[in-house]
């Protein structure tokens, strides 16, 4: 897909339209109306060989017809000939499509043909294509409406993306009664190339886009689209409603982890990561992205309800609850002034029931206590008409106060005719105005999780070195054997052993296929043990009773090995390969699950939550998707029941949480290190005083794939760490530095060096004085998108003692083939070769990456860099009133 002619494609200048008709009741005919009839300023050429005129203008039979090159194509002809009109549009230099046709992909193998045939077309002569089997698009502040749709829509701030057409239709409908207005309005359609993550980062550069909000079928390309998303949320929202909740796509898994991670949480989860507010209808959509626009966000989830009426306090509460916020538990102090300031009968609670013949005033005082009260988060103001009520002046009396509060006030007027004119006066001064409690409450709470996802997005973590020294030869020689003879299950024994080389704390095993062997295995590891049936061909041994806990004695093991195979084969008629003879764990906390399944969409994803044989049963759980660091951890394991548990409940002592979370990293680690690993199963993790052991594990491997460089990341939809790019180096006094990309881990390091930087060194790297960098700040240098930008880092020292002695980036645009870099090395360690190391280095990563050139300013003054940069090639243009030099090299 080509960025550049996506923009034509929004912004154009001439619109050939192919297919255009004067038959009112055809599409092309509506795309001509709507396109003239909106006032749109470029040129329309109708192309259609059997009209001589399209609505007054000249008609040309053909492309090749038309007098200039049109910038842009709507296409509204029959599927079949679509790939033979746009390879003439491409002959004639358009590059540029919207493809309104259906006939194609969704219409069985034969659509699929010309689907992949346009395809084929459009990837060939690097052009860009909207659909096909779409509406189209509408641009209301250009006036173009390059659609089919019966309503226009009114300019906005609001970036619109929907997959469905006829949904499209709709909304029209409904904005335009909410006058809710958009910068972009478009359907995509099929997607077979413009697709949402080329959209987002469309808008990315366009600062009158306030936020996205997206309707969603389904994502065709996961990395691209949390890629786009993440980068877009960093500073504003998207919102999407993504149909198809309840698919039933996990019944097939093998493995508890593949039952319990169904699709929508894995969306869930994925919307997470990516920073994205989930919604649950179209009216949502916009409810939460006026809301955003409009208010503070939240600081925490503590909400508190100051109403004239208990009962719609009250369904305000429930829906507090429902929807995982906290009813807010009002300070002694707002408590004391509000029984100075109310009532003889208020609520004496939250509910803040100030009672129905409230009036101005009264709101008035009790919004500005609650507000000022540090255990609130924000506030649900609700107003319930009475006889003596003034709708008006109270609403007044509320905005007030809003206007001087940095937390959230959302309000509901209940009623119609009675309260229209302070609704109409709050939507005037843009305080956000809902007919229920109840929808207000479900605003409040997107709010507060698109503020708790953007800390989630850029939390700094802890650092959770893997102290385990991999043998990863013993690993490979694992797999492969199993690949060998064709098994997809390992048995528990070379499952631990592959764990174990990840720092996972397994339990000592031993494979006995003997009662005998079973003995010497039991009295080496020690009385009491525990035996379990080993079988390639029976998933889970509790469902066979295939699992012998808590025998003491050499006797005991003999008499548990043979009842073993014995009830097996009764019930199931298999033979086990023999027992696995384990060291038994006694518990001290609840039990958990830790394990992984492959997502068709979004790869392999990571689940905790309950563990144990009933597992499945209380559906416990919650996702992740790979890699994991210390905050992500740590935000997963809360997001169970569990977790409440785990931390010590009712006196119980509390599990290890600095070990659980280590043991996520690494798992996950693992997870990304093998594409071939489909599934697995840690289950139960018992813990033990303060340890945690892993007593059972499962890992199911995906028999057909085959690993190499080009595909060892494609079962990820984030990509992780790039190991591979660290390296050693030593400078011109013999000094050994590590080159390596830099992590989340790094923002302490890399503000120390910062700090380092004299005033000369700030403005070379910065272009202007920098005296105080925040988190904010330096998330921007830290956290990156290895998919987009690689800072690599020169380092010295180990463990705690290591410094950063400079940084060298390349920071690339979607869908163009060059970066920005940027290098920068503390003044101490200038003049030692470092910067030349470095910069050699970065060039090198980005011929790998298949980037054509990279460029960068440098000042006129930075003698040192403009002399490295001359060294290396680079092609220089001045810049005489900035004294500043444009640099480019080709790669």
């Amino acid at each position: 897909m080509n960025q550049e002619e996506l923009k034509k494609l929004f912004n154009p200048d001439s619109i050939a339209v192919i297919g255009a008709s004067n038959t009112p009741a055809s599409v092309g005919f509506a795309l001509m109306k709507n396109l003239v009839g909106s006032g749109f300023e470029g040129t329309i050429y109708p192309v259609n060989p059997k009209r001589k005129n399209v609505m007054g203008i000249h008609c040309y039979k053909s492309i090749r017809e038309v007098p200039e090159t049109p910038e842009m194509a709507i296409i509204a002809i029959p599927a079949v000939a679509v790939p033979a009109v746009v390879k003439e549009c491409v002959a004639k230099g358009t590059k540029a499509f919207v493809v309104l046709s259906a006939g194609f992909g969704e219409i069985g193998e034969d659509g699929k043909k010309i689907e992949m045939e346009l395809k084929k077309i459009i990837d060939e002569n690097n052009s860009a294509l909207l659909g096909p089997n779409c509406l189209g698009f509408i641009r209301p502040d250009i006036k173009l409406n390059a659609s089919f749709a019966t309503r226009n829509a009114i300019p906005g701030k609001i970036a619109l993306i929907s997959q469905s057409g006829a949904l499209c239709s709709g909304i029209l409908d409904w904005a335009l009664k909410q006058e809710v207005g958009f910068k972009y309005f478009i359907s995509v359609g099929a997607m077979i190339d413009i697709s949402f993550s080329d959209l987002i980062d469309s808008f990315s550069s366009d600062t009158e886009v306030q936020c996205i909000v997206m309707y969603m079928e389904s994502i065709k390309n996961a990395r691209k689209f949390m890629s786009a998303a993440r980068a877009f949320s960093r500073n504003r929202p998207i919102i999407v409603a993504k149909s198809g909740k309840y698919s039933e796509s996990a019944k097939a898994a093998i493995s508890h982890t593949g039952s319990m991670a169904g699709n929508t949480e894995v969306f869930d989860a994925a919307f997470k990561r990516a920073g994205i507010i989930r919604v649950d209808t179209i009216q949502d959509m916009f409810n939460c992205s006026e809301a955003l626009a409009k208010l503070p966000l939240p600081k925490g989830n503590r909400l508190a309800i100051v109403t004239n009426a208990g009962g719609p306090g009250v369904m305000a509460a429930d829906a507090i609850i429902e929807h995982g916020c906290q009813l807010a538990k009002l300070s002694q102090k707002s408590m004391a002034e509000l029984e100075k300031e109310m009532p003889m009968h208020w609520s004496r609670n939250n509910p803040v029931d100030i009672l129905g013949d409230s009036l101005p005033d009264r709101y008035k005082k009790a919004l500005e206590i609650v507000l000022n009260d540090e255990n609130i988060d924000g506030t649900i103001v609700i107003f319930s008409p009475q006889a003596i009520s003034e709708p008006l002046e109270t609403a007044k009396a509320v905005l007030e106060v809003c206007s001087k509060s940095d937390k959230p006030v959302l309000v509901s007027w209940m009623g119609e005719s009675f309260v229209e004119a302070a609704r109409d006066y709050f939507r005037k001064n843009n305080i956000p105005d809902y007919d229920t409690p109840e929808e207000a409450v479900k605003v409040f709470s997107y709010l507060h999780a698109f503020s708790e996802n953007r800390k989630l997005l850029y939390e700094t973590p802890k650092e959770i070195p893997l102290k385990v020294k991999r043998d990863s030869a013993l690993i490979r020689k694992i797999i492969s054997s199993y690949k060998k003879d064709k098994i997809a299950v390992m048995n528990e024994n070379d499952s631990k052993r592959i764990l174990a080389q990840y720092g996972m704390p397994v339990n000592e095993t031993m494979f006995a296929k003997t009662a005998a062997e079973a003995v010497r295995h039991a009295k080496k590891i020690g009385f009491p043990v525990a035996m379990k049936i080993s079988s390639k061909k029976i998933t889970h041994k509790t469902d066979v009773g295939g699992i012998e806990l808590n025998l003491l004695t050499e006797s005991a093991v003999v008499k548990a090995f043979n009842g073993l195979k014995k009830r097996v084969k009764e019930k199931t008629g298999i033979s086990i390969d023999g027992v696995s003879i384990q060291q038994m764990v006694k518990s001290t906390g609840p039990e958990v699950i830790i394990g992984a399944s492959r997502d068709p969409i979004f790869g392999s994803v990571i689940l905790f939550g309950s563990g144990g044989i009933s597992a499945e049963l209380y559906k416990d759980k919650a996702i992740a998707l790979p890699p994991l660091d210390q905050t992500l951890a740590e935000h997963l394991i809360e997001e169970t029941k569990v977790s409440t548990m785990l931390k010590g409940f009712r006196g119980r002592k509390p599990v290890n949480m600095e070990e659980l979370e280590r043991i996520l990293v690494h798992f996950s680690k693992l997870i990304v290190d093998y594409p071939e690993i489909k599934e697995v199963d840690l289950n139960p993790i018992i813990p033990s005083e303060d340890r945690l052991f892993v007593v059972d594990a499962r890992i199911v491997l995906d028999l057909g794939f085959e690993k190499t460089e080009q595909n060892k990341f494609s079962h990820l939809a984030i990509m992780p760490y790039p190991e591979n790019l660290t390296k050693e180096v030593k400078l011109t006094n013999g000094t050994t530095v590590k080159l390596r990309a830099i992590m989340p881990e790094d923002e302490h390091r890399h503000l120390a060096m910062l700090k380092k930087f004299s005033p000369k060194t700030v403005r070379q790297r910065f272009f202007h004085m920098v005296r105080d960098w925040d988190h904010e700040a330096l998330i921007g240098y830290c956290f990156n998108d290895y998919d987009r930008e690689i800072a690599i880092v020169a380092e010295k020292g180990k463990g705690d003692k290591r410094e950063l002695l400079g940084v060298v980036r390349i920071m690339g645009d979607p869908g163009k083939d060059s970066a920005e870099f940027a290098i920068v090395v503390t003044d101490e360690w200038q003049k030692r070769g470092l910067g030349t190391i470095m910069l050699r280095y970065i060039i090198d990563i980005a011929r790998q990456k298949g980037l054509a050139k990279i460029w960068g300013h440098v000042f006129v003054d930075n003698a040192d860099l403009v002399s490295i940069l001359r060294k290396e090639n680079f092609t220089f243009t001045s810049s005489e009133d900035q004294g500043v030099y444009y640099v480019e090299k080709s790669l």
